[in-house]
């Protein structure tokens, strides 16, 4: 249902680079590069992310309650895409663990404070299709 993601941000080259390494993590690249957006992701795929001098002019800002949840492939993945964003000068929201038994996230912001989760679910997988499985490996 959902193509992609936008999210407003003060510096566009400074908090690509945040992405740029996010993206690098979850397998993506830039799917859309342009002089005040640039999107993540892979045309005909899952929903991408994109971020934005804001259209009107005015300061981004970030919505109280506004999350962008990541979808990893597997724990370990959610460790390296928190890791990676502290890295990137992004600030922990939430370490990563096991949330309500078999959802395994981790919460961070970017450098605009844009809110965004990684996370595995287990039992979302464990709730699709064999067609509709992403290549995801299941925590011990």
């Amino acid at each position: 249902m959902i193509g992609y993601v936008t999210l407003g941000t003060a510096d566009l080259q400074k908090n690509a680079a945040f992405y740029d390494a996010i993206g690098k993590e979850m397998g993506v690249a830039r799917m859309m590069d342009e002089d005040t957006f640039i999107a993540w992701g892979e045309p005909g795929g899952p929903a991408g992310v994109a971020i934005t001098k804001p259209f009107d002019g005015q300061a981004p800002s970030v919505g109280n309650g506004t999350m962008v949840a990541l979808q990893a492939s597997s724990t370990e993945q959610v460790d390296r895409l928190h890791a990676i964003a502290l890295e990137q000068g992004g600030t922990c929201e939430g370490k990563p663990g096991d949330r309500c038994g078999g959802f395994y996230a981790a919460y961070f912001r970017d450098l605009d404070g844009n809110k965004l989760n990684a996370f595995f679910s287990w039992r979302l997988i464990d709730q699709l299709p064999p067609s509709g499985r992403l290549a995801t490996t299941r925590a011990a």
